[in-house]
């Protein structure tokens, strides 16, 4: 699993790097008051982009475990570690209900 943590690092890494650029050629691309080869430009550097540098390609994982079925992502756990610390303790004003 440790992985997988380091692989989706690594790929955040290159989407928070690309991220302005393809920004920019998405906020030209659909702005009509730009002429249409300036635009046609935009669309080529957009598409020459990795395909890695996308958002889409990122995946919500554990921080803890790696796993990204059933992820809270307001504490970034998966549900299992999240019950496990939750019965520890761990998480600060959690209480058991019963």
């Amino acid at each position: 699993m440790k992985k997988k943590l380091i692989q989706e690092k690594e790929k955040r890494k290159i989407v928070n790097f690309f991220e302005t650029d393809s920004f920019i050629y998405k906020s030209i691309l659909k702005n009509f008051n730009f002429p249409n080869n300036i635009r046609w430009n935009a669309l080529l550097h957009l598409s020459n982009l990795p395909q890695n540098s996308r958002k889409v390609r990122l995946n919500k994982r554990c921080t803890l475990s790696g796993r990204k079925s059933s992820f809270n992502s307001l504490y970034r756990f998966s549900r299992l570690v999240f019950l496990r610390l939750a019965r520890q303790g761990e998480i600060v004003g959690l209480k058991k209900s019963s």
